[in-house]
């Protein structure tokens, strides 16, 4: 085995850097159903229903896009650290938010949903009501509708937009390194390992680490692009 093999099977030989991968894939997983559920919802919304107010939430999808994740991890201490808006109605029920995993899903889920919400958004403007209003004419209830008309044609944007989500939540640094408290092997998702292992001069560990983010990365770009090709010919028709 050379010293390259070596270095690589050592780092992920080592508890800390298992339970980081182990966050990060846990974090991205809750972050991709959230995102998917309530951003196919929001999606809905905007598409479908006309009401005082949908322009401000229009608008309000895209805040996570404009405003900074360190913003983002600041807001999140605002509203559930020590002194915080909803700090006592979580003490008093014995549930810490901030510096614990409960914050990091959060802010990755903020972060991450308006990727969904703007990729279905548009497909269901274009595919407009004609088929669900068949199928309901034809005896369909709407739980029906959604499933056997609505969700086949809006699932390649959906795929698409969950790609993009969980990209972004498997390189999310910012906000989780303010609400997280950066707790070696507890708190510490694979982003801010490599962040700590720069930091202690543990270069190499960082780059096995940052090498493996790399490579799921260009998988996920590939199912982005896969995605985005079959959202292209589902528009098309």
């Amino acid at each position: 085995m050379d010293e390259g093999t070596s270095l690589i099977f050592e780092t992920y030989s080592q508890v800390d850097v298992q339970n980081a991968f182990r966050l990060t894939l846990g974090i991205t997983l809750m972050t991709v159903v959230v995102t998917a559920f309530f951003g196919v919802i929001t999606a809905w919304v905007l598409a479908r229903d006309d009401f005082p107010g949908r322009n401000l939430l229009n608008a309000v999808v895209d805040l996570p896009m404009a405003v900074s994740p360190v913003i983002v991890g600041l807001m999140a201490v605002l509203l559930f650290g020590r002194n915080g808006w909803f700090e006592p109605f979580f003490a008093a029920r014995g549930i810490q938010i901030i510096f614990a995993v409960p914050s990091m899903v959060i802010v990755t889920i903020f972060i991450s949903i308006p990727f969904v919400i703007r990729e279905v958004t548009p497909v269901l403007q274009e595919i407009g009501t004609d088929e669900e209003e068949a199928a309901k004419t034809l005896g369909a209830s709407s739980l029906q509708t959604f499933w056997r008309v609505t969700l086949p044609n809006i699932k390649w944007a959906l795929f698409y937009g969950i790609a993009l989500s969980a990209a972004r939540a498997m390189g999310e640094i910012g906000a989780v390194l303010i609400v997280s408290g950066v707790l070696q092997g507890q708190n510490e998702t694979a982003t801010l390992c490599i962040f700590r292992a720069i930091e202690e001069r543990l270069d190499a560990q960082a780059y096995v680490v940052a090498l493996t983010l790399a490579a799921v990365s260009i998988l996920l770009l590939i199912a982005i692009e896969f995605f985005k090709h079959r959202r292209s010919k589902e528009i098309a028709r």
